[in-house]
């Protein structure tokens, strides 16, 4: 079996878990651009600590869960931002949030993976990743 979204997938486990009120969750294959953005959510509060396990093939990683995500998701098609459509918010990616305040979108820019308040603190734009609120 084929996986093509490894990033999706981590995303859709740690949302089943949640709901089932589970503590923590096993993501598995584990990857950089998955530890990177657990470190983001873990940074804006959401999940608690997380650490990586060796299994001789992928890896996992172990996420301890803190009942805090409602709602989180790969973006699918990847969609590109500028820093002017991350001021404004349009409709495309205000979907994905449920109020203006709430929640984060994930971007990837030439800087590293960053929440899109980040990026417009710094003014950048990039691809709108994932989100979680």
């Amino acid at each position: 079996m084929v996986m093509l979204d490894t990033l999706a997938n981590a995303l859709t486990t740690i949302y089943n878990n949640e709901v089932r009120g589970n503590k923590e969750a096993i993501i598995m294959p584990a990857s950089k651009l998955i530890a990177n953005v657990l470190r983001i959510m873990q940074k804006e509060g959401y999940v608690g600590e997380f650490e990586y396990i060796d299994d001789g093939r992928w890896g996992k990683i172990r996420v301890r869960l803190l009942g805090r995500i409602n709602k989180c998701g790969a973006i699918k098609p990847r969609v590109s931002v500028s820093y002017r459509d991350l001021l404004v918010l349009p409709e495309h990616l205000r979907r994905f949030l449920p109020s203006k305040d709430v929640g984060i979108l994930i971007i990837s820019t030439s800087q590293g993976l960053m929440t899109h308040k980040e990026a417009i603190q710094k003014r950048v734009g990039g691809i709108a990743i994932a989100y979680v609120y």
